[in-house]
């Protein structure tokens, strides 16, 4: 009789809602654990931005400035051993190796260091990215090709996004979060100051994709 009231008494215990509550306190400790970590690996941001004096001593040779096309962008964009070194020490300063944190690091590099400095009057005046780093301001074409220069020396495919008085630039980067993404592109504009990784200013108008 003894042995019976034992066995009920642990029938008791396994049925008991003790071993539910126990089981969902010990998932939700391991949801809290796991979840931090998982979003991070996602989502990961630069734990420091470098200045241009720590990334770059160079000089730049540029004598030609103008264009007569929006076409000729393209041709100051430079993926170079000067400008791959400054992308490489930005990187490896502000991140382990990861695309997307590659990718904030060298957007907020040229949005923090580079001052916005217009164009001469009535001139179109482009700078390749060197010269861009060595006076350290430029207009918003000069943003755009610094970054695309910076994106695509670490293997991150760019493109150039015109409006009426601007222009500004998508990374290509299909593993970046739906929230910073237009299909497989990511939005930068170095110009706008107070934007983040992926935002642009809500005033822009029609676009022309080159």
């Amino acid at each position: 009789m003894e042995h019976i009231e034992e066995e009920v008494e642990d029938k008791k215990w396994y049925h008991s809602p003790i071993k539910w509550v126990l089981a969902i306190f010990l998932a939700l400790i391991i949801i809290a654990t796991v979840l931090p970590n998982t979003f991070v690996k996602l989502d990961p941001s630069p734990t420091i931005i470098p200045t241009i004096e720590e990334v770059f001593q160079g000089t730049s040779s540029q004598t030609n400035f103008s264009i007569n096309s929006i076409q000729e962008f393209y041709q100051y964009v430079k993926v170079d051993g000067e400008i791959k070194k400054v992308a490489d020490k930005i990187t490896s300063i502000s991140c382990k190796s990861n695309r997307i944190c590659n990718a904030k690091a060298l957007y907020l590099f040229t949005r923090d260091n580079i001052n916005y400095v217009n164009d001469p009057v009535k001139f179109e005046f482009v700078k390749e990215p060197a010269y861009t780093l060595e006076v350290q301001s430029g207009d918003c074409d000069d943003h755009a090709v610094l970054l695309s220069s910076l994106l695509r020396s670490v293997g991150i495919q760019t493109k150039f996004v015109f409006i009426p008085g601007h222009v500004y630039i998508q990374a290509q980067l299909p593993e970046a979060l739906n929230r910073y993404r237009q299909g497989d592109w990511v939005n930068l504009d170095p110009t706008c100051k107070d934007c983040e990784f992926g935002d642009i200013p809500s005033s822009l108008g029609e676009k022309t994709f080159i």
